[in-house]
């Protein structure tokens, strides 16, 4: 599957454009459709436009496949930058205010060293309604579990320890006062869909335990630390240097929030199995472990912050998890519908059909009721391989 090549990825979320099977063995890469190929040439005819007196303007533009829901790719020859073209915002904001959010995510995040350098930005213009970032291109290989997880758990303590602005510094980036409860109420307004995603009884049952359980969670008056966060740090947006630094390079959602929502995300079923290339089941221990990587990181700058996330991971998690369900469930009720001009848009029609297949496939997996179950008692399994006594408040 091509997994000892070195490759460039410039800076994109690559989680493979694949029809992905759920018995556990790798998934087949399709071929991308030529309507595809024909408006990727059309964006590239566009994009050169906007570079007209920059100093890409001569530079041979290079698409890449249609691998993420969000953004289109194209590299801009050999200069070592990439265009990162949005389809939509997935936090519902108007192009420009998309622009500015992205900016201050790409900004804020390569000062951990472990995410690309933004160059500048391209406003919004009748070629290209949304706008478009230009990043650094960042030459590596796609994330190999469980082997790579030492090099993204130290990553994400790049990004974690980083200090924390001043409340009046942090926006544009979401900074609640309660991320928490923030968080809990997005997953509500996504819950809200639950009803028109054709789940099975066993599967909305589980959802709405687990989101009963938050809402008990939120009333408790325990909180854990906040830093900067991804808040997409799945497996499949990783990239692995030459040297086995890892590279987090899908920055749309950064937020002030809980760590432990970047550690579940990179390591939960939900993630882990979503990418061709990053493919695997990990087990507790080998989850467990990843934790106490991130944690003698964090702990050589800032053990008080290991100290205080211990007990939240697996809460968390459960709360990562559902966050990324209620997802599920919104793109199976919304997507079918028609694309729009502006804010969010997880319309079909956006991207490549082989891409729509994968994500139908790995929502309708994700959704199954027995892979909640799955999923649910892996929880369990991860309180009493990391630390049995430990919750919040005890």
């Amino acid at each position: 599957m091509g997994q000892n090549r070195s490759v460039v990825r410039c800076g994109v979320f690559l989680h493979g454009a694949t029809l992905h099977v759920s018995n556990g063995t790798m998934p087949k890469t399709p071929s991308t459709a030529p309507a595809s190929d024909a408006a990727r040439s059309g964006l590239c005819r566009r994009l050169s436009r906007a570079l007209a007196g920059t100093p890409w303007a001569d530079e041979p533009l290079s698409p890449l496949p249609d691998t993420g829901l969000a953004h289109d790719h194209i590299r801009l020859g050999d200069s070592g930058w990439l265009a990162r073209v949005p389809k939509q915002s997935q936090l519902d904001l108007p192009a420009q205010a998309n622009l500015r959010y992205q900016q201050a995510c790409f900004e804020r995040a390569s000062a951990s060293g472990h995410a690309p350098r933004l160059h500048s930005v391209l406003p919004p213009h009748d070629g290209l309604p949304r706008g478009a970032l230009l990043v650094e291109c960042i030459q590596g290989r796609p994330a190999r579990l469980p082997q790579d997880l030492p090099a993204l758990a130290r990553a994400l303590a790049a990004l974690h320890t980083l200090p924390l602005p001043a409340l009046a510094d942090r926006p544009p980036l979401m900074a609640p006062a309660d991320p928490l409860a923030d968080l809990a109420a997005e997953i509500a307004r996504q819950a809200l869909h639950l009803a028109d995603a054709a789940l099975a009884p066993a599967t909305l049952q589980a959802v709405q335990t687990e989101l009963s359980a938050l809402g008990a969670l939120v009333a408790r008056p325990e909180r854990p630390p906040v830093t900067l966060v991804a808040f997409d740090a799945h497996p499949g947006n990783f990239l692995i240097r030459p040297d086995g630094q890892a590279v987090l390079v899908d920055l749309e959602k950064c937020r002030y929030s809980h760590p432990g929502l970047d550690l579940a995300h990179a390591t939960l079923y939900t993630s882990t199995t979503w990418d061709l290339h990053s493919h695997a089941v990990l087990t507790p221990a080998q989850e467990a472990a990843f934790l106490s990587t991130w944690a003698h990181q964090v702990g050589q700058q800032a053990a008080h912050l290991a100290d205080a996330c211990a007990a939240w991971h697996v809460p968390l998690r459960r709360a990562m998890w559902l966050w990324s369900v209620t997802w599920c469930a919104k793109w199976r009720a919304t997507s079918d519908r028609a694309p729009v001009n502006d804010g969010e848009d997880w319309s079909q029609q956006r991207s490549d059909p082989a891409l729509v297949a994968h994500v139908r496939e790995r929502v309708h997996h994700y959704l199954d009721a027995a892979t909640v179950q799955q999923v649910r008692a892996g929880f369990d399994a991860l309180q009493q391989a990391w630390a049995p006594a430990r919750e919040p408040g005890a």
